[in-house]
């Protein structure tokens, strides 16, 4: 049954001990011409292939009818495992045995399709009494088996310090929703720092929902992780995932979920979908670095993480980093994620306000292989496939850019990185033979009309990364220090900006919304690089108040 790296315990027997003659069990069996034979409770993450039956205790999680056998997941807070009664070809064994009853079987452990499942030689339904008693022996198993063995993190860092205590209550709450079989989602931005902090909680969490279900398959029943092109947890996101799981919990019997929001999820634009999700019956925990004008998400989740929370800047962290760090306290034999914080961190440009930091988390990259070269090819590729893929998990394929095997990830990288160079390289001539810059005030403002420079629909790089780029090659090319390149678009823009320049997208925001309220606009992200929407018929307003902003800066 040991089939997992993980941390999960619990006691040998599970906490049970024998049976009681006053529950309608003997714990001995009588062998064919011999004497009777004392039977063993043995708990489900120890069980073993063995010609001797055993006893198994617990609380019947789900039933499912077969065209052969009826299948019982029962559940001992140890783990879960199916136990299969038949009596003729689809139809049904036990029938006086129904979901959430509290049960004591003796079962043969046999292997069926690589996996280890209970045959069910006899099975009883416990009373109320013992029922409340083996719920709170559950209960008791489930929370020890939950709380998380502190480690040290990969680097010094009071942001991580002083973050520790959500970190531990966060990773105990992921851990506790495995054993307790609910569900887990995780929604992050579509992006290389989203993609670094899924995939790292994703490397954490599956081998301990495996572990959980004695599956390799569970993991595909009991996860899922899915890209959020917004730059926040929307509302249209949050009802198909209330949907789908309210499906899933009428159709298979499953449990509401446990959401976890990655490098989104700290701004008033979340509040809504999770508020929603919650109704359901959904929990959530929110890992973002982006700032917020007001903490309206503490109090409607299980833990925020966020740096903005302890006094620290967001823009010092970025989430892939924190996830991390969240990753190894959630399941301490995690495996390959140590190059993921330097992988976030320089693609999210943390060096550039934290570069202590970055290069601590390169030089433990670079042990596992990975040069700060290689790390943005990584990242470039990322960034590539996101935009392809957008709403769809891959997880097979994403495994094998972040190095799931390794080799697969150097011909791949080694394949599409220099494509996507000359994708970027041909972004970046149309963008200077277009780019107007200007001065305003002491700062160099660089306006690039992104509709009149770009092709349209499908085109790459995306708008974000282009204006990163042609922010980039300004600063080199001109040798300017204080500048401000803006993306203009019909009803948004994106805007990047050097510290010289002494800007702020959050007060150009409020700035906007004081003088401009009929502009409607919103948006968000870090102090030097973010976006903002408008109403299109106001963006000639808007774009001459931004001037007026940067003039006044």
């Amino acid at each position: 049954m040991k089939k997992h790296n993980n941390k999960f315990t619990g006691k040998k027997d599970g906490g049970y001990g024998k049976f009681k003659k006053s529950s309608g069990y003997d714990n001995s069996r009588k062998s064919s011409g011999g004497p009777k034979k004392e039977l063993k409770y043995v708990a489900i993450e120890n069980m073993t292939l063995g010609p001797d039956s055993v006893i198994i205790g617990g609380i019947v999680e789900r039933i499912v009818q077969t065209g052969g056998p009826t299948i019982f997941d029962v559940s001992d807070g140890t783990g879960t495992m199916p136990l299969k009664g038949f009596v003729s070809p689809g139809a049904r064994a036990f029938p006086e045995i129904k979901e959430n009853d509290a049960v004591r079987a003796i079962v043969k452990v046999v292997e069926f399709n690589g996996e280890i499942e209970g045959e069910i030689v006899s099975i009883k339904r416990l009373t109320d009494e013992d029922k409340n008693t083996l719920i709170k022996t559950i209960s008791d198993i489930q929370r020890k088996r939950a709380k998380v063995e502190e480690i040290d993190f990969l680097i010094k860092s009071d942001i991580l310090d002083n973050l520790k205590e959500r970190f531990v209550k966060a990773a105990g709450e992921i851990r506790l929703a495995i054993i307790q079989n609910r569900p887990i989602i995780i929604r992050h931005h579509n992006d290389t720092d989203g993609y670094s902090a899924g995939f790292a909680l994703e490397r954490a969490i599956l081998p301990l929902i495996e572990k959980q279900h004695n599956s390799l398959k569970a993991s595909w029943e009991y996860y899922m992780r899915s890209p959020s092109t917004a730059p926040f947890y929307e509302l249209s996101d949050s009802i198909r995932d209330t949907a789908s799981s309210l499906r899933n919990v009428a159709k298979f019997s499953n449990k509401m979920p446990l959401i976890i929001i990655l490098d989104n999820g700290s701004s008033s634009q979340d509040l809504m979908a999770i508020k929603q999700g919650k109704i359901h019956g959904m929990e959530f925990i929110v890992v973002d670095h982006h700032y917020f004008d007001e903490d309206v998400i503490s109090d409607e989740v299980l833990v925020h993480i966020n740096p903005f929370l302890v006094g620290e800047d967001g823009a010092r962290f970025s989430a892939g980093m924190l996830c991390a760090e969240l990753a190894r306290l959630v399941n301490n034999s995690v495996a390959n994620i140590n190059q993921i914080p330097a992988l976030a961190g320089l693609a999210d440009r943390i060096d550039l306000n934290n570069k202590s930091a970055v290069d601590d988390y390169v030089k433990i990259a670079e042990k596992e292989g990975y040069s700060r070269d290689l790390l943005s090819n990584i990242s470039t590729v990322i960034d590539y496939v996101s935009s392809r893929i957008r709403f769809m998990e891959v997880r097979e394929y994403i495994e094998v850019v972040f190095g799931e095997p390794r080799n697969k990830q150097k011909e791949l990288v080694d394949l599409l990185a220099p494509y996507i160079k000359k994708l970027d390289a041909k972004a970046l001539e149309m963008g200077r033979a277009n780019a107007v810059v200007k001065k305003v005030g002491k700062t160099n403002l660089q306006l690039v009309d992104i509709d009149e420079t770009f092709p349209g629909f499908d085109f790459y790089p995306k708008p974000g990364r282009s204006i990163g780029i042609i922010h980039d090659d300004v600063q080199k090319t001109k040798k300017l220090t204080s500048v401000i390149s803006i993306g203009l678009m019909r009803t948004a823009m994106t805007i990047r900006a050097t510290d010289e320049a002494n800007f702020s997208v959050h007060k150009l925001i409020e700035f906007i919304e004081k003088k401009l309220p009929n502009a409607f606009v919103d948006g968000g992200g870090h102090k030097n690089a973010g976006s903002i929407n408008f109403v299109p018929n106001k963006q000639k307003e808007v774009l001459k108040l931004v001037e007026e902003f940067i003039k006044n800066g």
